[in-house]
């Protein structure tokens, strides 16, 4: 072997030994497990009580195998899913890497981030319970977090886990948040929706969603139909109102009263009074919306008032954005340093 072919051979094994390495060092691993939900099981909606779940696990995971970790949870958005957020679907986000560009940046800390499958018949499950969805609440908050501590190495207290989402996976953070400050002690909202009550007058959404009569036309809706469908579902749940088991807060185009305050009654700005001392007990509270998120961007200011007039701490801002363009960017410069800054570590 010639001189200049050994170099040359030595230069190769270099740069595929060493530098590979190095970059895979800073890339996580993702695994997707199923998770059983007892409190989904009979759901009038007979989604299944087996969800597949996607788990990020950081860089150091694998390598390190003494180390625990804070797990954040993060919930996905209406029509979303975890296959979608995670790269397995070609989407408008992947998460995985995102999170992998900014692994090793300063102020950014190594945390597993779980994500629950909550697409259902209806194309989101709104994180609600209802005898038509389920007990997503209790899933979330209780058994999704059981199986996470007892197959990973988490830090199991509520101090090292976060929750957080986005659109309806927001919401579904600010309810579920304020209901379990003993599970979870930081939450971040990015751009939640369904937060103030809906207007439930004569609109073309709600006369397309009285015209829907079988499962298989569900798929054929637009998105704010299929919205109705899924609130109705969630929050005006009916065990005697087949085939869909809930009620719409309108017929033949005229509102009913008695259903749409059931519906009023489960945004954030309505109920969010009960929960203040729940709301004091976290230990940091943050979200934020882009400026072209208008409806969404007027009640986070909502919530922004209330939080300041309780005197419960956070963090709110508006940015230059829609509803998606800018969440790729809030996780990687906002969500991911909060939860460094505010979860206990070992």
């Amino acid at each position: 072997m010639t001189y200049l072919l050994r170099i040359s051979l030595l230069v190769f094994l270099t740069n595929y030994l060493i530098f590979p390495a190095q970059a895979q060092s800073s890339q996580g691993k993702v695994e997707r497990v199923k998770v059983h939900g007892t409190s989904l099981e009979g759901n009038l909606s007979d989604d299944s009580p087996d969800r597949d779940v996607s788990v990020y696990l950081p860089p150091s995971y694998q390598s390190d195998g003494d180390r625990r970790y804070p797990v954040v949870y993060l919930l996905h958005g209406f029509t979303d899913s975890d296959s979608q957020w995670f790269g397995l679907e070609e989407h408008w986000i992947n998460l995985p890497e995102v999170v992998d560009q900014v692994q090793g940046n300063e102020g950014i800390r190594e945390v597993i981030i779980v994500m629950p499958n909550a697409y259902t018949r209806f194309k989101g499950s709104m994180y609600s319970s209802s005898a038509t969805v389920g007990d997503w609440e209790t899933f979330v908050a209780e058994e999704l977090v059981a199986y996470i501590d007892d197959h990973y190495r988490t830090i199991p207290q509520a101090a090292s886990r976060g929750l957080a989402g986005h659109s309806m996976g927001g919401y579904g953070t600010i309810r579920i948040g304020m209901q379990y400050p003993q599970v979870f002690s930081s939450i971040y909202l990015l751009s939640p929706c369904c937060m103030s009550p809906r207007d439930d007058g004569n609109t073309d959404a709600m006369q397309q969603a009285e015209a829907v009569n079988t499962v298989e036309a569900i798929d054929e809706q637009s998105f704010f139909v299929l919205a109705t469908l899924a609130s109705a579902a969630a929050w005006a749940p009916n065990p005697k109102n087949p085939p869909f088991y809930m009620d719409l807060p309108t017929q033949d185009g005229e509102v009913l009263p008695e259903v749409a305050q059931k519906m009023a009654a489960n945004a954030t700005l309505v109920v969010i009074d009960q929960y203040i001392a729940k709301l004091k007990q976290l230990n940091a509270i943050a979200f934020d919306v882009g400026n072209e998120d208008r409806g969404i961007a007027a009640a986070s200011r909502e919530l922004d008032q209330v939080l300041t007039d309780y005197g419960i701490d956070h963090s709110f801002e508006v940015y230059e954005g829609d509803h998606i363009n800018g969440i790729a960017g809030r996780i990687q410069t906002h969500m991911l340093p909060f939860f460094s800054e505010h979860l206990a570590f070992e």
